[in-house]
């Protein structure tokens, strides 16, 4: 099976970058919904549709759901791109569709989708609200997870660039979890299945990205999706879109992503879950906050007549203005930052630096600066 071509043969060209609203995936519906495999299964707080596709016959049930968050928009794509290659006439499409049923949900947040906000419309967290259900959305998920009865849960995030897979100086360019379901993060048969449906997934995408898939935390919080369905008895993997150098529209990411759904799909379609592997899961690299999107070293900063050498980083704040994100630079934290990298970086050895402003880096101002006064940064990066 020839992933890579698999990807550029079905990935959804029309959708794309890191802003993805119903508006963007309206059309997407409207095409696919030739038999009513597409039905309205409720409404956000804002009154937007949430929307459901299910297609396939098989006798395994699984349940994907995306943009829980509104800002995390990498899984939705790549959610389109596998729903182009189940429609295609192809063994590959016929076995899947004969062997599984599934029912997806792309954007379960429209109101934080078109805000570009984690939380929804009532600033609540719903990935954190699996047990109180006080919220539209969240009654949704739980409703379609009990009438549904799924097999297996896939449930679909991003995390930010600040995540490297151990300490490496690699970025976890994805990220898996099979939640745990007790404060003892026990293995029963259920977690069992996720586990090694994760560790089947990394094998292959090491051979791709190696050293950037990352372990994310499995502490308990029955609050949260995951680690209730997996309580409840249905097998769930965590997906994390992560950060590829350079790729800050999450498009290489979103190939990674594709890849993994059906890796996944491969191994349960195998009966390949029958061996215990725990031990390769456990050896895929915690997530770990190691990274800044950008860091200066060895910068001479003059402050109060004293002179020193120090690092500083910058962050990327992602800011939604006129329906499109900007990634505006601002400065975050001076000092020597040890065990910490920058997917940017710059060796200043020694240059002097100054701003508009004064003549050492302040927290919270925007990446704009000069060293040496004529090597100019604009937004954390050299102006050319």
């Amino acid at each position: 099976m020839n992933l890579e071509q698999l990807f550029i043969q079905y990935k959804e060209n029309s959708i794309s970058g890191r802003y993805l609203t119903l508006d963007h995936i309206q059309p997407l519906l409207d095409k696919l919904n030739t038999d009513n495999q597409v039905q309205v299964i409720g409404k956000s707080v804002l009154g937007e549709p949430i929307y459901s596709y299910q297609i396939g016959k098989g006798k395994t049930r699984v349940y994907l759901w995306s943009q829980m968050h509104g800002n995390e928009s990498t899984t939705t794509k790549a959610l389109f791109d596998f729903i182009n290659l189940l429609n295609d006439n192809t063994d590959l499409a016929k076995q899947l569709l004969s062997t599984f049923t599934f029912y997806a949900i792309p954007i379960l947040n429209p109101d934080g989708a078109r805000l570009y906000t984690r939380a929804n419309a009532n600033e609540i967290d719903l990935n954190r609200d699996s047990q109180n259900l006080t919220q539209p959305e969240s009654n949704v998920l739980r409703e379609v997870f009990e009438t549904f009865k799924p097999d297996f849960c896939f449930n679909l995030h991003d995390q930010r660039t600040i995540f490297g897979a151990g300490t490496t100086g690699k970025p976890a360019t994805v990220s898996f979890l099979a939640p745990s379901y007790n404060e003892e993060r026990d293995v029963n048969d259920v977690r069992q299945k996720a586990i090694n449906i994760i560790a089947g997934i990394n094998e292959e995408l090491q051979k791709y990205i190696p050293g950037q898939v990352g372990r994310f935390d499995d502490s308990f919080n029955i609050n949260c999706i995951g680690d209730t369905f997996q309580f409840l008895g249905a097998p769930t993997i965590l997906f994390e879109a992560g950060h590829y150098p350079g790729d800050y529209e999450r498009e290489i990411t979103r190939k990674y992503i594709f890849f993994a759904l059906i890796l996944s799909f491969k191994l349960i379609s195998e009966n390949d879950l029958v061996d215990n592997r725990f031990g390769e899961y456990l050896n895929i690299s915690q997530n770990n906050v190691v990274f800044y999107d950008f860091m200066y070293k060895n910068v001479k900063i003059n402050y109060d007549g004293i002179e020193i050498i120090t690092n500083f980083v910058a962050q990327y704040k992602e800011e939604l203005i006129e329906n499109k994100i900007h990634f505006n630079a601002y400065i975050v934290e001076v000092g020597e930052l040890e065990n910490y990298f920058g997917h940017y970086e710059y060796d200043a050895k020694g240059a002097e630096y100054s701003d508009d402003f004064q003549n050492f880096p302040k927290t919270g101002q925007k990446a704009n600066f000069y060293l040496n006064k004529n090597v100019k940064f604009v937004n954390g990066l050299i102006k050319s």
